[in-house]
């Protein structure tokens, strides 16, 4: 039988317990960025597709709502099976997973039908899912209750170097020939539609081949510290209704709520950032330079992570992200009733306002649940759906009435943060 060491707990001598600390850091760190990037890269996956396939904003945002989708459906299978087999076994099993994802784009670009990057995507988020309930826990346990803010907000902050990169990466590999489609399209017989569809996929699917292959070396890593682990609260693993039930906490409740309204908005802003500054009325910039701008966006999450996980050490985690959120939601506002240079700067502004928010909410859900919060984690990462129901429902408003209209629904979203962060600053959600 293997030795069980316990990262988090009293179960091994202390002196393991830092050295193994010390060893994993880094490589946790490294999960962040990797899930950072293949999330992000679906903002430029999404016109990729929407010129491919010839689809609205709603169908277009399908692509995010079978990738956040998995978050659903996924997390609290995830908080479970993390119980029983413990935090390290949970993240080489989310690798595993999310490197098949990006493997199944092999046979989605052959076949060069909609639905077949739609599975690839609710599978790559899946792993990505396992990686979130494993690794966020991890990083709030891996030193002092005090510093779990900010250590958590220093590894985010590595995730939005992911995020960074990856509009970069994906502006460079996804874009660069533009987003324009032969003008008799949809007249092609259908074998000659599907070949063009197959050649245009096959710059996406060598992109996640180089993604898959980074995975399963950082699954090579992660097999070395499986001994250094232990089935969190496994003496507690119970069913979904146990999970549930941790909702009554208006701590946890809220935070899930909040984390729901957070990602819905930042994916939302995300997903419509290119098709948005390529309007003439903001920017009219070309595909491939629309995809560059959104690292800005992503960048600004990035250094306000570096640099919020060094103010949260001396302002309340509460009033902070009440004022990021406010901040965030006068930006969307100001953005969607402006034009040209100023509506382009308000938009990519909201990312600095998004660096603090999502480690900010989670570590202020969780705090005090003890041996739950395996289970609470879960919890949290179900509300990561919000990613799926909130773009598709801008995506309906952003058909209707336009883009600039749409940004009302995540300044809405942001709103609703902003209550959280009052709420949990004046200790009003026990």
């Amino acid at each position: 039988m293997e030795r069980f060491v316990s990262i988090g707990g009293d179960a091994a001598p202390p002196s393991a317990v830092g050295a193994a600390r010390t060893a994993m850091m880094p490589w946790v760190v490294c999960l962040f960025f990797a899930w950072g990037l293949a999330t992000v890269l679906i903002d430029t996956l999404v016109p990729k597709l929407k010129a491919l396939f010839a689809l609205n904003y709603a169908e277009a945002m399908l692509s995010q709502f079978c990738f956040f989708l998995a978050y659903l459906l996924v997390s609290v299978p995830a908080g479970l099976l993390l119980s029983r087999i413990g935090y390290v076994r949970g993240i080489i099993t989310g690798l595993a997973v999310m490197a098949l994802g990006c493997l199944l784009f092999t046979p989605a670009a052959f076949a060069g039908v909609y639905w077949a990057f739609l599975l690839a995507l609710f599978v790559m988020a899946s792993g990505i899912t396992l990686l979130q309930v494993a690794a966020n826990p991890l990083v709030a346990v891996l030193g002092s209750a005090q510093g779990s803010h900010s250590r958590l907000n220093l590894a985010q902050a590595f995730n939005a170097l992911g995020t960074f990169v990856g509009p970069l990466l994906g502006s460079a590999l996804l874009l660069r020939g533009g987003l324009a489609v032969p003008a008799n399209l949809a007249a092609l017989p259908a074998e000659a539609l599907a070949a063009y569809r197959r050649t245009e996929a096959h710059d996406i699917q060598g992109l996640f081949w180089g993604i898959a292959a980074g995975l399963v070396l950082l699954l090579l890593l992660f097999w070395r510290f499986r001994a250094f682990d232990n089935p969190v609260g496994a003496q507690r693993a119970a069913g979904g209704t146990a999970s549930l039930r941790l909702l009554l906490r208006p701590r946890l409740g809220l935070g899930v709520l909040s984390i729901f309204l957070y990602v819905g908005a930042e994916v939302s802003i995300g997903s419509l950032m290119i098709n948005y500054l390529m309007q003439p009325g903001v920017l009219g910039l070309g595909a491939a330079a629309a995809g560059r701008c959104v690292s800005l966006y992503w960048g600004g999450a990035m250094l306000g992570r570096f640099a919020g996980s060094a103010a949260l050490r001396r302002i309340s985690p509460g009033l902070m992200l009440a004022g990021c959120a406010g901040v965030a939601a006068l930006l969307v506002c100001t953005s969607g009733l402006s034009t040209g240079l100023l509506a382009a700067a308000a938009i990519l502004a909201v990312g600095l306002c998004n660096s603090i928010m999502f480690p900010t909410i989670f570590t202020l859900a969780i705090e005090g649940l003890g041996e739950d919060m395996p289970r609470g984690s879960s919890m949290l990462c179900v509300a990561i759906v919000g990613g799926a129901v909130v773009p598709v429902l801008t995506g309906h408003v952003a058909d209707q009435a336009g883009l600039a209209w749409a940004l009302l629904v995540p300044a809405l979203c942001y709103l609703g943060i902003a209550g959280y962060g009052l709420l949990a600053r004046y200790r009003l959600v026990p």
